[in-house]
């Protein structure tokens, strides 16, 4: 073998590992954002509810399943009165929260979070920090917050 084809097999074996971990980079472990996920709500670290993420249309959306961690003075089917559209008065278990986002290579992004307890609506952005870690950050103008939810199925 000359040194030429020994420099094309060696860019070529370069060129396949840097692809495969730019493929693990994108799913993580193979692992999508569908799923099971439990929120962890970022200003008091408890558990708050588990949202499942599913994929409809090319899109994907997160509902609430279950509530977690209620208290005596919580209602323990609340109704969310101060959402806004559709969403005003419905119960918060059942209800959409995460709205229309797109894949966009290591994030999904381009959709709206719902913030039941305040009935606020923010620009979202998601992406896997590992296979059983999501990150979710939802934002209005310079203002961000970020937590971190955990896979359960």
């Amino acid at each position: 073998m000359n040194w030429t084809a020994s420099i094309r097999w060696g860019l070529m074996s370069l060129f396949l590992v840097f692809s495969l971990a730019l493929s693990a980079q994108v799913s993580v472990d193979g692992k999508t954002c569908l799923g099971t996920w439990k929120t962890i709500d970022d200003e008091t670290g408890k558990a708050r509810s588990y949202v499942k993420i599913y994929q409809e249309n090319g899109k994907y959306y997160g509902k609430i399943t279950k509530l977690l961690n209620r208290t005596a003075d919580e209602d323990k089917d609340p109704i969310c009165e101060v959402c806004p559209g559709n969403r005003k008065n419905k119960k918060v278990v059942g209800m959409t929260i995460i709205d229309g986002m797109k894949k966009e290579s290591k994030r999904y992004a381009g959709g709206q979070i719902l913030d039941p307890k305040k009935g606020k609506l923010y620009s979202c952005t998601i992406w896997l920090d590992n296979a059983n870690t999501l990150k979710v950050r939802g934002w209005w103008g310079m203002f961000y917050r970020t937590q971190t939810w955990h896979r359960v199925d």
